[in-house]
């Protein structure tokens, strides 16, 4: 991982507030933000956390802009500095009539391609407005940030992370996440433990990638953790963990299957391992014992030869069948091989089990709990309390996990600035339900 952008990265793409994820597949790459088309191909070997200046490209019906990487971000004019320089005391006297902007839509256009610079359009929106100067300062600073934000020139290209990632995810449709924002996830990684160390068990059914990769996050590189994420699909999705570039020794902490498929592979390999040790019980029980009181040099011409060719033999018999099971591990499927891997993890247990469903999770945490260590944290997340209601009294019935707690995830946001704190507008309500609790005597 390195600190410069290049080619086949995922890339977060911050316009003020506003951000995207955009994959810089090749050269070519092109970002829309809004009406406005941006070229990417500037942008490599330049260091993340860059800030670039939109430069406009003369082409008919288009806005294309290509980028210029900025010394510092200082460079970037304060409107507020420059345009208010007088404020009226209130706005009683204000009348929204759509005609105090002198300037036709047409002008405004034309204003677009002469300027060369953001600042100046906003500059000769203000000159021409006749109702600017009698708005209060708040008024004021409130309308150069909405013009700010239809014309702001500049871009900033940041690394993902979980919590950008979250906030585009949560941002663009809250239901490709399952409901999950961010302070949730963040509740589903304290409650769950991980850490540096150990195995974790999760089951999601369909949440961008998010999931592993904030549980990966918190594992970390170079250490002993391992994380099986189970799935219901044929693939996983797999955006967020592939977002987030981890290292390679990283990444293969995380093994991916389908749920069915694996536990399906681990019960029968249970089955074939048993009645191999049957039969090695039978062929040693049966196997012929040389007397103690045979002639010695028979034993030593007769035994020794006959270990000898045996041994021969055993020895041919072994190359070859290595030889076979590595022809047989060729010819096996990704999806075979991390089966293999889950189930090998799956014989030494989890020390926590997250479930994040858009189906009933009660039948998956009877498949899933007994693969649970004892004294080990279980989280189950689901947007209805009801479902995770009878969850609980199903959990409780069967005392499989003690210390059960059903809780909300709600958040407030704020609007800190001087003289005008308060709640934003507009917020998202409750997000999603969590059930959590401690195994026991598995």
């Amino acid at each position: 991982m390195t600190d410069k952008i290049k080619v086949g990265d995922y890339l977060i793409v911050q316009r003020q507030k506003y951000t995207k994820l955009q994959k810089f597949t090749n050269l070519n790459t092109i970002v829309n933000l809004g009406k406005d088309q941006v070229e990417l191909r500037l942008a490599e070997n330049h260091r993340y956390l860059t800030t670039f200046h939109l430069v406009p490209k003369q082409e008919r019906g288009k806005r294309v802009y290509t980028l210029d990487a900025l010394s510092t971000p200082s460079e970037i004019r304060n409107l507020k500095e420059l345009l208010i320089k007088e404020s009226g005391n209130d706005n009683r006297n204000i009348i929204d009539d759509r005609q105090s902007q002198a300037l036709s839509t047409e002008e405004i256009l034309k204003l677009r391609e002469e300027c060369e610079s953001s600042s100046e359009v906003i500059g000769k929106l203000v000159e021409n407005s006749k109702s600017f100067a009698t708005k209060t300062e708040y008024s004021q600073e409130k309308y150069l940030k909405r013009k700010e934000k239809k014309y702001f020139e500049y871009i900033t290209i940041r690394r993902p992370s979980v919590r950008l990632l979250s906030d585009i995810y949560w941002r663009l449709d809250p239901e490709k996440v399952l409901g999950v924002r961010f302070d949730t996830l963040s509740q589903i990684i304290s409650y769950s433990g991980v850490c540096s160390v150990g195995n974790y068990l999760l089951y999601e059914s369909g949440t961008n990638g998010l999931l592993p990769a904030a549980m990966l996050n918190s594992i970390g590189a170079g250490t002993g953790g391992k994380l099986v994420h189970m799935h219901p699909g044929n693939v996983a999705q797999k955006q967020a963990l592939l977002a987030m570039d981890y290292p390679a020794e990283q990444q293969a902490r995380c093994v991916s299957v389908n749920i069915y498929s694996v536990l399906r592979h681990f019960y029968q390999d249970k089955e074939v391992s048993n009645g191999e040790k049957d039969v090695e019980l039978k062929d040693v029980k049966d196997m012929p014992v040389v007397p103690e009181d045979s002639p010695t040099v028979e034993r030593e011409e007769g035994i020794n030869g006959t270990n000898k060719r045996k041994h021969e033999e055993t020895d041919e018999g072994l190359e070859v069948t290595v030889a076979k099971q590595v022809k047989l591990d060729k010819q096996k499927q990704p999806w075979e091989l991390e089966n293999e891997a889950a189930t090998r993890v799956m014989d030494e247990k989890f020390d926590s089990l997250v479930i994040v469903a858009k189906e009933h999770p009660q039948s998956i945490l009877k498949a899933l709990l007994p693969f649970v260590k004892s004294s080990r944290p279980v989280v189950i997340f689901s947007n209805s309390r009801e479902i995770l209601t009878e969850c609980y009294v199903d959990i409780k019935t069967e005392a499989s996990v003690t210390y059960l707690r059903v809780t909300s995830n709600w958040m407030r946001q704020y609007q800190i600035l001087p003289n005008r704190t308060h709640p934003d507008v507009t917020m998202s309500g409750s997000s999603g339900y969590l059930l959590t609790g401690y195994t026991v005597g598995n």
